[in-house]
């Protein structure tokens, strides 16, 4: 099967490295992380008006560069690399995802301003109980006259402290964990609290902004409901397929990043008066993170291929990348430290910060155990 990129994939992968490499520091952004507001807005700016890439994966008729699997796959592989923590995943990939299969006038509306740079969303769809089961729902929605009232809790909503609009999963119908009943809505959020919602936001542990949000008889007009009443679950779960791939190709970069700066640090660090990267023990560990590596390409490379194919093949694909990419990134960060020492969780080296990112990619969107659980009923109800 050919992989080469077509020259535009070309010219979209060089242009972004070159950028994020002259205009993307990790001290500024640990910095803006850490410190200050969170993200970079001139940098989410850039991404829209310079680069394009927040319309890259859209087709033209929404606004976008008329791209697909691929240019997804090219650009969050970048940004893996320069280890971005801006909500590319969760807006352009899952929240144009949700909204395009939904349809509408106000879904449309939110990814024109998504792909001007404009808007930001965040998915609010976990509670306390639900693990990574996004048919348990227990948020309700219910229609009072013109309008909905929606009551429930989310937890660790990513982005949600940057976000314009958050997409709430809620049950209009059925029991906790039907698989029918579940409506997607959406929330505006401005500079002051709406009454009936509160936010509490906190940072993780791989620098990105969260929050856990309570809805309390919260009123929303009629055109919050986003696509059908009660069957938004089959468009969840496609746009949390997307999203676990985009972050098997994120890991991709960030491995890369971590394996070549290890290998940078084996050849200065002396020890016994010699650069410990002549040691064949260690040169035996860094060709043991290399094979995780390339055998986590290939999972990639097949859970993109497959994004558009029936949904029990795409889960397949996905589970199958996410498990690959679980076991790769475990073995990958934690040979990174340990090669480089006590300096490998230290706030100066970009090890840290990869390192924990990579953490917790290992089970965002479901762990290996989660996907190869999965994987297993799939492939025995075939």
């Amino acid at each position: 099967m050919d992989f080469s990129l077509t020259k535009e994939q070309e010219l979209l992968r060089d242009g972004l490295t070159k950028f994020l490499a002259a205009r993307y520091t990790l001290e500024e952004s640990r910095a803006a992380a850490k410190t200050g507001i969170g993200w970079q807005p001139e940098i989410w700016r850039s991404f829209a008006e310079e680069l394009g890439i927040l319309g890259a994966t859209l087709p033209e008729e929404d606004g976008g560069l008329g791209g697909g699997a691929v240019e997804l796959m090219i650009v969050t592989e970048a940004l893996g690399q320069a280890l971005v923590v801006e909500p590319f995943v969760d807006t352009v990939v899952i929240g144009t995802g949700l909204l395009r299969r939904a349809g509408g006038d106000r879904a449309a509306e939110i990814i024109a301003e998504i792909v001007e740079g404009n808007a930001i969303t965040a998915f609010a769809a976990l509670e306390a109980t639900s693990g990574d089961d996004y048919a348990d729902v227990t948020t309700t929605a219910r229609r009072d006259g013109d309008e909905w009232v929606l009551s429930g809790t989310k937890i660790v909503v990513t982005s949600a402290p940057l976000a314009s609009h958050l997409l709430v999963t809620a049950r209009t119908s059925g029991d906790q964990r039907d698989a029918d009943g579940i409506s997607l809505f959406v929330v505006p959020l401005g500079p002051h609290s709406q009454s009936g919602l509160d936010s509490h936001s906190f940072r993780t542990v791989d620098d990105r902004q969260a929050a856990d949000i309570t809805f309390t008889d919260l009123r929303l007009p009629a055109d919050a409901l986003l696509g059908v009443e009660g069957g938004a679950l089959p468009s969840i779960e496609y746009a949390i397929d997307e999203a676990t791939a985009a972050i098997a190709s994120e890991a991709v970069g960030l491995m890369r990043k971590v394996l070549a700066d290890t290998v940078e640090y084996a050849k200065q660090r002396k020890q016994f008066g010699q650069a410990i990267g002549t040691f064949q023990v260690l040169q035996h560990r860094m060709v043991d993170m290399y094979m995780e590596v390339e055998q986590s390409v290939a999972a990639v490379y097949l859970a993109i291929l497959n994004l558009d194919a029936d949904p029990v093949d795409r889960a397949l694909a996905v589970s199958a990348a996410k498990a690959t990419i679980a076991r790769a990134a475990r073995f990958v960060g934690q040979n990174a430290v340990q090669l480089h020492g006590g300096m490998g969780m230290t706030e100066e080296l970009a090890i840290g910060h990869y390192f924990r990112r990579l953490t917790v990619i290992e089970h965002e969107f479901g762990s290996a155990d989660l996907h190869i659980a999965r994987f297993a009923a799939l492939t025995a109800n075939r």
